[in-house]
Parts: C-alpha cells; structure tokens; sequence
C-alpha cells in the first residue's frame, strides 16, 4: 500500500474566510481532517469526503494527549490516506505543528506546512490594535503563559521581559493575569501602562477589556473573561479607541437563524459572518425533486421550441441544468429561446451553467419579470420550470396578455418534520437574535413547527423578510416583521438589518 501524507494547516484565528487558499484547498482533497478545538467549525464545510476527528485540547477538560495525536497521523498516513492536522492559528506559532513534524520525518512520511494567520495577530487587529506604530511601538514580544508540560515561567523571566520590547503580547495568559502583571511592573513597567485582554478574537464572541497593568486582572475576573485570549501590553492599545471597526459594527455579535435548505445555507452563513454576526443554521426545508419528473424531462427536451424560459430562483435553475444533465444534454437544449431571470443571484447561477441571461427584472418578483417581457413586444410562449408550491402572479399576469404558458415543477420544498420542533425551539429560546426570512416557503415550515405560539415564541426576537411578499406571508401567520428589504437579496436584507440596528443603538 502506498504511503499518505500529511499537510500540517493553519485554520487562522476564527473567522473561517481567514483560511488561506492553500488552507481551503487540502481540506477540499482530504481523506481525514484531524482539527482542533480552535478551529473554526465553518471550516469542516470545505470538506467534501473527509473522516472528520476532534482532537481538540482544552485546559481543564478531558481531551486527547498529544501523544495520541501525533499516532493517529502516522497511522492514518500509513494506511495510505491524504490527512489534514487542521490547528488554530498557525501550526508553527505556539502550537505542536513542529513537534508533530519531527515525528513524520522520524516515520518516513512526506509532509506539508501550510500557515495560517497567527490568532495573536489576527486578535489584536480585529480589536483595533496595532502591535507597532512608528510614535509608539518599534518592536514587540510574543509569549506564552506557561512553558512545557504546564510549568509556569519564573517570575525572572517576566522581569526581563517587561522592558525588552514596546509591546508584549502574552498567549493563554489568563489564569496567571495577576502574577503576570505584578511580575511586569515589579520589571520596570508603570502600573498604569494600558493593557488589552481580547478574547475569542476576530469572531463575532470577540470580547475586549482595557484597562491598566494595575487593574487589568480584577476588570477580567468580574467580566468572566477567560481563554482563548492574548494579553496585549504597552501603548498601542491606546489606539483601539480610534481604530475599533469589528466589534462596533451594527450586527456584531447577532446569532441569526438561517432556516434555508442546506444547498444556500452556507453561502447564506458567510454573507453573514462578512457583517461580523453568527449565522445559525436550521434546515428548516429541504430542496426535492418533484413528485413526478416526466414532465420537467419533456420541458428540458423541449426547451428550444419556446420563445421564452423564465426562471424564478437559483434553484430552479439548478433543478433544470441538473435534469438536462441526467438526459445529456446542455446548455445547446435552449436553441434560440430567450431567457429571463428574477434577480441578479439567480443571473448568476444560470452564467455558471454556461447562459447569460436576456432579461433580469428590476424588482425580484414574479410581477416585475412579467412587466420587463411584455414591455418587449409580442410575446408567445414561455416555459417556466419553478417550484411546485410558486405563487401564480407571474403566468397569471402573462396569460391575461395573451401568452401561452407552460408551468413545470422543477423542484418542490418539504419542510422539516416534527422531530426537528425541539431544536427549533431551543435555538429561539437560548441561542438566536435574528430570524432571517429569505423566501415564503421558510416563514411557512417554521411557522408549521412552531404550531399557535409561533408568534409568541419569536415575540423577542428580530424577523426580517427579504422583500414584501414574504412579509406579508408572515403577518399571514400571525408574525410582527421587524425589518423588510427593500433590494430582495439576502445582501438587501443584511444592509436592512444593519440600518435597523444602527438606528436602535
């Protein structure tokens, strides 16, 4: 049997769009990813056939040794497979990445170090901090709290350190912040030199406390500020007050549910950690093929004989391409129809099967892509493959002008079954701010779940509808919409949710 390798990867500090490309790729190819309990669990989405084994380590808390790790790769490598050691941060910066190296090179099995951005770095920036600036910081100090097997670093140590360099940055700090300031002062610091403690940096928990070597400990201690965090010393922490730009952004910190089918979710989920919030994601539908796909396979055969095909979301767009494939054929089937979209995100998604669309309507609805066709001119038959559960305002509009229109189920939703009405409700009650409403069909299968109390059991929380079809399917069902979009696009939405919630702060 062939030998594996190994690639040794830097997850980045939190927020899984800090991966590297290289990161993003080997987690694509991986047999079995190995991460941590750093790593951002976004990441795990990256791969597409992979083992994945936790292997995370957390002071206080049962996890495996080291030892167990290190075996697990080389057997895992050994019987031939591609491995991922997926570790916060970067593999090579207080971490074991080198240590877990030595022993591949001792085995005889090839490896690669892939780095990430080192989480002390990536932290204080997200804080607003810079480690050096050309009036306050000409050098900076990286160090770890306790040194091997958990021995503490001899109140010495601190003492040389304290006026070596301009800024000091201590990792996995906290439970010795007292000793460790005191042993800065007694070094040579003032007790008032600014310090910053940032936990669980450049995520939407990052938390941040400033204070003075003189008080920093006792502010941390009342706060429950604990690890994952670096502690940063010196002047530069004055910054912050003019360069915090992450944790004062208007949805920062907001946990938002995202109940779309599992095929949108996850780009759905990185739209909302680009705001700095959590997405939190509930398949509260899922996508199927229609009961019966005769008549969407004579549709796809057909489609050439049509003036127009007009397509409603991306996933009737991707139902059709995905049917044409299964008959073999593609984009050719079209012929000289024309074809019209609602919306840019669904312009998109046809480009990527190959075709640009002739007509994308202004409004993202299915009376606005009606008005755009008939401005053209006489129109004669039109073909359009879409939910089974579409409104009908689109060939309703075109049929009163006198168009003939054929209406194909390219795909229907099933919403979530019962079992799922525990969890929902937990996440509603405990772990959610937002409830983000991306189409009719959403506020529906939970509003089904939720059963009478739907509107109770969200009263707290902030809804927003994408547009105003779906508003008005949720005062239908009985709930207050907080924040309707007015561009229909889940990016419309988000811009919506930030002006409310810059106009409540």
């Amino acid at each position: 049997m062939a030998i594996g390798k190994v690639w040794l990867v830097g997850a980045g500090p939190g927020d899984p769009s800090l991966v590297t490309l290289r990161g993003k790729r080997v987690l694509e190819i991986a047999d079995v990813v190995l991460h941590d309990a750093l790593s951002h669990p976004g990441l795990l989405e990256f791969c597409r056939q992979a083992e994945i084994v936790n292997v995370g380590k957390r002071y206080g808390e049962r996890s495996p040794p080291q030892e167990v790790i290190t075996n697990l790769l080389l057997q895992y490598a050994k019987a031939g497979k591609s491995v991922v050691r997926l570790k916060g941060g970067d593999p090579f910066t207080f971490a074991r990445g080198a240590e877990e190296a030595l022993a591949l090179v001792e085995a005889g099995i090839p490896f690669e170090i892939v780095p990430g951005v080192s989480s002390p770095v990536a932290a204080s920036a997200y804080a607003g901090i810079s480690f050096t600036h050309r009036d306050l910081s000409s050098s900076v100090t990286f160090i770890t709290g306790s040194d091997k097997e958990g021995q503490q670093w001899s109140p010495d140590a601190w003492h040389k350190l304290a006026t070596a360099t301009d800024t000091i940055c201590v990792l996995m700090g906290m439970r010795r912040i007292e000793e460790i300031c005191e042993a800065i002062i007694t070094g040579g610091r003032s007790p008032d030199e600014p310090v910053a403690v940032i936990q669980w940096g450049a995520r939407p928990e990052q938390r941040v406390v400033t204070g003075q070597l003189s008080n920093i400990a006792e502010q941390v201690r009342k706060q429950g500020v604990s690890n994952p965090a670096v502690i940063v010393v010196g002047k530069v922490v004055e910054l912050r007050e003019q360069l915090a730009w992450f944790d004062t952004r208007p949805l920062f910190g907001k946990r938002v549910l995202v109940p779309r089918p599992p095929e949108q979710a996850a780009k759905t989920a990185q739209s909302i950690r680009d705001r700095a919030a959590e997405p939190v994601l509930f398949s509260a539908i899922e996508i199927h093929p229609p009961p019966d796909v005769t008549a969407l396979e004579h549709a796809a055969r057909a489609a050439k004989n049509y003036d127009w095909v007009l397509f409603t979301s991306a996933n009737g767009v991707d139902c059709f391409f995905r049917t044409l494939g299964a008959l073999r054929l593609d984009a050719r089937a079209f012929g000289g129809a024309k074809v019209g979209v609602i919306g840019p995100k669904t312009a998109v998604s046809l480009a990527a099967h190959g075709i640009q669309a002739d007509l994308v309507a202004d409004e993202y609805i299915g009376e606005s892509l009606a008005e755009a066709l008939l401005a053209g001119g006489k129109v004669g038959r039109v073909l359009i493959p879409r939910a089974l559960e579409a409104r009908e305002a689109l060939p309703e509009l075109l049929r009163q002008r006198g168009v003939h229109v054929d209406v194909v189920p390219a795909y229907t939703t099933v919403k979530a079954s019962a079992e799922k009405r525990q969890e929902l409700l937990d996440l509603l009650e405990h772990q959610v701010d937002v409830v983000l409403f991306t189409s009719s069909s959403t506020v529906l299968a939970l509003t089904d779940l939720l059963g009478a109390r739907a509107a109770e059991l969200t009263r707290r929380l902030t809804l927003a509808a994408i547009g105003p079809v779906t508003a008005r399917t949720a005062a239908e069902q009985g709930l207050n919409v907080d924040v309707t979009a007015s561009v229909y696009t889940v990016d419309g939405l988000l811009d919506a949710l930030e002006l409310h919630f810059s106009r409540a702060s």
